[in-house]
């Protein structure tokens, strides 16, 4: 059912039932809370914005909505990539960033308990005044939230060695499209009791629930990293090394590839001081405390043997740091630019050359820019295609190069997206992935647990979000790419 706008009465009972400081009708603040960071993503208009402070708040507003059918869509601080929180028409947007509270924190069990609105850098923060550390750390820690990251499976720098958010992830409180409220999971460190439905949330983008508590478990405080850095004259040798280091049994903290358009564009933000004929470059951490030093010696054997330029191991924790500066300053020297579509591909490692080389391919075939940087130590990257918005032609050949990274991706058996998540922006995407029988199953725990399908339209599998994919050449599922889901392939 479409629903471009809802009547003045169904306002009126969530002010009557939630309070005039939880119900927002302002246009302004609606359109202010329309859309992610993502591009090229259809954006409705909101009737509503519900910013609740509990569970029962939450829980009362579906049932409203339910009640009359009205569309829902959950949202956190909006710095998704994907168009997962992008408002349809005479939706309630429904923002849980008032619920920012870390309910508890256990030492003893190593487990915080927290509302899905604390941010990221936040509780990372408030861990570690225990001793404890929280490793999920996605680019946007000091603004994403902690809900908005298990509805994505969000990732982060720390991956290569700790795992994603869902890695974390114990127990859930969740919000059902009828305002039941179903808890998941447990906060024991095992317990198999019936379906994993905690992991079936986790990564569902809002569109089978809304999180309303996590559970999270947690680990002893690292120890300080140490830090080297890779110069090579070729992107190809910087993947090989990548390969031939965890191959001999490495556990970096930390493993992360930038490539030479990627340098390009940082070093018109700030003098890298790479050394002349560097076209890509490996930064690695280990926060092993009993052989932080053998790794990075083992880093530096490799990536001589692979015909690095430079290999520079830091002395101390202030000159790692200035290292892996590098590396945060590829988003903000990016925006400089000016229009960018981020991509995150995911390859098995052994086939990270051929995304690298392939992704310059494309580049060059569709006559923009890309750039490739990433956590390579995954194989985990994220392709971007610079571009000027207001050049259509340009703007129609960088939709045209992001889907043919997508496609790359697949084809080298990856997946299209590690840590961002499908939105609006990859729906058409995922039914190729996904094949026939893998969309039956999808559609089917959806049908399960939000019927009449009022939670985030548009996302994720619904065809309604192929307008914002469609330009991107995303194909039909084929008979092939059909048998090879049948055969057992799984997303990365």
């Amino acid at each position: 059912m479409t629903v471009t706008s809802i009547p003045p009465d169904v306002v009126r009972e969530l002010v009557a039932a939630l309070g005039a400081d939880v119900v927002v009708t302002d246009p302004d603040i609606l359109g202010s809370h329309a859309a992610d960071q993502a591009r090229f993503c259809p954006a409705g208009t909101a009737s509503v914005l519900v910013r609740p402070r509990s569970t029962s708040q939450v829980s009362v507003a579906l049932q409203i909505a339910a009640r009359h059918g009205v569309p829902v869509v959950p949202q956190g601080a909006r710095t998704g990539l994907s168009g997962g929180a992008n408002a349809v028409d005479g939706c309630v947007l429904l923002s849980l960033m008032r619920m920012d509270q870390i309910l508890r924190i256990d030492v003893g069990e190593q487990i915080a308990v927290v509302q899905p609105g604390v941010v990221n850098a936040e509780l990372a923060r408030a861990v570690a005044g225990h001793g404890l550390f929280y490793p999920p750390d996605p680019a946007s820690w000091e603004t994403s939230t902690i809900g908005g990251n298990v509805a994505t499976n969000a990732g982060g720098l720390c991956c290569v060695k700790y795992g994603v958010t869902g890695d974390f992830v114990r127990a859930l409180e969740v919000v059902l499209a009828d305002g039941s409220v179903l808890r998941t999971g447990q906060a024991t460190a095992k317990g198999v009791a019936g379906y994993d439905l905690t992991h079936l949330f986790v990564g569902s983008e809002g569109t089978l629930g809304v999180i309303t508590e996590v559970t999270l478990a947690l680990r002893p405080q690292a120890a300080t990293p140490h830090t080297a850095a890779a110069c090579f004259s070729d992107v190809t040798a910087a993947c090989e090394a990548v390969n031939d280091y965890m191959a001999a049994g490495a556990r970096p903290s930390m493993l992360e590839l930038m490539d030479g358009p990627t340098l390009d564009v940082v070093s018109r933000l700030r003098d890298l001081g790479l050394p002349h004929g560097t076209r890509a470059l490996l930064l690695v951490q280990s926060d092993d405390n009993g052989q932080a030093s053998s790794d990075l010696e083992q880093f530096a054997w490799v990536c001589a043997r692979r015909g690095a330029i430079e290999v520079l191991v830091a002395d101390d924790p202030a000159e790692g740091e200035l290292l892996v500066e590098a590396r945060r300053l590829v988003g903000p020297a990016h925006e400089a630019l000016g229009a960018e579509m981020v991509d995150d591909v995911c390859v098995p490692r052994g086939r990270l050359a051929d995304l690298l080389r392939g992704v310059e391919q494309i580049g060059r075939d569709h006559d923009v820019l890309v750039t490739c940087a990433g956590h390579a130590g995954d194989g985990n990257m994220h392709p971007s295609v610079v571009f000027d918005a207001t050049d259509d032609a340009m703007v129609a050949r960088a939709q045209a190069a992001f889907g043919a990274v997508m496609q790359l991706g697949l084809d080298l058996g990856g997946t299209i997206t590690g840590e961002h998540g499908v939105g609006s922006l990859k729906t058409a995407w995922l039914e190729t992935e996904l094949g026939a029988v893998g969309l039956r199953v999808h559609r089917a725990v959806k049908d399960a647990l939000d019927p009449t399908h009022l939670l985030n339209p548009g996302k994720v599998l619904s065809a309604s979000a192929r307008a914002c994919s469609a330009s991107m050449m995303a194909p039909a599922p084929t008979d092939e790419a059909e048998a090879r889901v049948g055969e057992g392939s799984t997303r990365t």
